[in-house]
């Protein structure tokens, strides 16, 4: 489990899933989980991808294992995030990776595929906003004037609760899952959760796009509030090559509903950019 260290910033933690041939020499397939989770969260895909890419899940800063010195004012920004995934793709070698990223990790992932186009092989979105539209601000705000007031003034429990129930989750979703979901979300901290809000409710890929190289999978609900028709219109006019794959339900958190149809459509993707197998 690398941690990388560096004069001046927080450490970034990431995990490592290998299980390619050591002789392959297999390629990199980055899993960047989104708002206030941590790497740990992707383990229902891990077994499907990592017989066949050397699979890293890092932590975003302040999250999981990664460090928290850092001013969450000033240094918890769109262009810090970039920073840190150039950080943990030149500690994995500095070649192209594959990079796919849920909701809010795939809007860094957008911002990073476009600010650093040779790095990045495919790049595969799971629910992922280009920007955080108004329905979502609305849904997320709880009533409230914002979704950072609706933080402060609810706690982390009690919103992620209600927000879990209306965007989230379909209620046949296992309790003990949406147990283990709340709790391990809310242990960012109210204050991390916040900061958060305020910097994707600020961020906006659009400009980006045009500057993608690699080829693009996106992965959307059907009739999504954050991942909706707005966000795949400007996915369709901004980005050079796109593939949907529409999944059948509404709520926004596919690649938990369905964990092993999205990682065999993103193992797929990928494979079919490197020309080899990925089945046995």
């Amino acid at each position: 489990m690398p941690i990388i260290h560096r004069a001046g910033k927080p450490d970034l933690h990431y995990t490592l899933d290998d299980f390619t041939d050591p002789w392959a020499d297999a390629p990199v397939l980055l899993l960047q989980h989104g708002y206030g989770r941590n790497g740990a969260f992707w383990y229902q895909w891990v077994p499907y991808l990592s017989r066949f890419y050397k699979v890293v899940r890092p932590d975003l800063r302040g999250l999981g294992r990664s460090g928290r010195n850092f001013d969450l004012g000033r240094e918890l920004t769109l262009d810090e995030y970039l920073g840190d995934l150039r950080a943990i793709v030149a500690d994995l070698g500095d070649r192209p990776i594959h990079y796919c990223g849920e909701s809010m990790g795939g809007l860094l992932g957008m911002a990073f595929a476009g600010t650093f186009p040779h790095l990045v092989r495919t790049l595969s979105l799971v629910s992922a906003p280009v920007f955080i539209g108004e329905a979502a601000r609305k849904g997320y705000a709880c009533g409230h004037d914002s979704w950072p007031q609706a933080l402060r003034q609810m706690g982390a429990l009690a919103w992620l609760r209600q927000t879990n129930a209306s965007t989230r989750f379909p209620p046949d979703m296992p309790a003990g899952f949406i147990d283990w979901y709340t709790k391990d979300t809310a242990a960012a901290g109210v204050e991390m959760l916040i900061a958060m809000a305020e910097m994707v409710l600020e961020a906006d890929a659009t400009e980006f796009l045009p500057r993608i190289d690699a080829p693009v999978l996106s992965l959307y609900p059907s009739g999504g509030v954050i991942a909706n028709d707005e966000q795949k219109n400007v996915l369709r006019s901004k980005l050079r090559e796109v593939h949907f794959v529409h999944l059948p339900t509404t709520f926004h958190m596919i690649h938990y509903i369905k964990p092993a149809l999205c990682a065999r459509e993103v193992l797929a993707f990928a494979s079919l950019a490197d020309g080899r197998a990925a089945s046995e």
